[in-house]
């Protein structure tokens, strides 16, 4: 895993977006992420040195230069500029949505994952306007990446952000099965905006979101996501106001309280009884008295 920044000409670049067209002006790495170029010039220089001595020997080479070029392609995305909206991260499918505690930061969160297969952008993008806090980066193994066990037991790199308002979430890169480097190019303090690319991933791997529990999810489990121009979720602007004040508590009655009650409605009971009695004897005495 490499972490640092992007460069001046990232620095300089990323920010600037076109707020009207929702399209960034400038993207530091047009059409193809600098992390492929290697794979793709030794591809393509081996592919013309096969195709001179071996002819259709070259063909592996050709087709491997051809999967470089896919798979480090780095379009430029169009970008919501809704202040609510927490964009999505990542290229892929979407996996877990679901309620559950974010590991970094102890809390309760809404947890949203987005898986990437090997034919998907691997580059990743702030998903919001704000700063970075921290990071923090783990070792790990390296299952399939669309297991739930690999968000806790691969290789991963947490960022830590908070949006304008001050609202704290968590993105996480996630290494998968083939996936073996990291790349992340933030630092604490650093700020971010929203579609800004911040990191890579390969070969094939999983971006985990944790938000604050009142986020409202705008995907669904099998959704296909697109980074930038897809809205993950709603987050309002400002947490919540919980009322904490303790609610008034009446005093419990006292054991000695409670026996005087008692006693006084079994007493009462008793009067009623012999009040009764009274009443039949009194009856019984009228019907019995002789007739004038």
């Amino acid at each position: 895993m490499r972490a640092g920044k992007s460069g001046i000409i990232g620095s300089l670049f990323c920010p600037l977006v076109d707020r009207g067209n929702l399209m960034p002006r400038f993207y530091p790495h047009p059409i193809i992420a600098r992390e492929g170029w290697p794979f793709i010039l030794a591809g393509l220089f081996f592919s013309i040195v096969f195709a001179c001595w071996l002819e259709w020997w070259s063909l592996p080479f050709w087709l491997f230069t051809l999967f470089a070029i896919q798979f480090f392609r780095d379009p430029s995305r169009p970008i919501p500029q809704e202040e609510d909206a927490v964009l999505c991260p990542a290229d892929g499918r979407i996996v877990v949505v679901e309620r559950t505690i974010d590991p970094y930061r102890n809390t309760e969160a809404l947890k949203i994952s987005v898986f990437m297969n090997v034919f998907n952008v691997h580059s990743q993008r702030s998903p919001i306007d704000g700063t970075v806090t921290r990071v923090e980066y783990n070792k790990g193994k390296f299952l399939n990446a669309a297991l739930d066990k690999a968000s806790t037991e691969n290789e991963r790199n947490a960022v830590f952000a908070t949006t304008r308002t001050d609202r704290e979430l968590t993105f996480v890169q996630v290494a998968g099965l083939v996936a073996r480097r990291i790349v992340c190019y933030v630092d604490s303090g650093q700020r971010v905006v929203r579609g800004e690319r911040y990191g890579f991933i390969r070969f094939g791997s999983r971006v985990d979101v944790y938000l604050p529990t009142d986020a409202v999810a705008q995907v669904s489990i099998g959704d296909k996501v697109k980074a930038s121009s897809t809205i993950l979720a709603r987050l309002p602007l400002k947490a919540p106001v919980h009322n904490d004040e303790p609610k008034e508590i009446q005093p419990a009655a006292s054991n000695r309280q409670v026996v005087e009650s008692e006693a006084a409605n079994a007493q009462q009971d008793e009067q009623q009884m012999i009040e009764a009695a009274a009443e039949k004897v009194r009856a019984a005495a009228e019907r019995e008295a002789p007739k004038e």
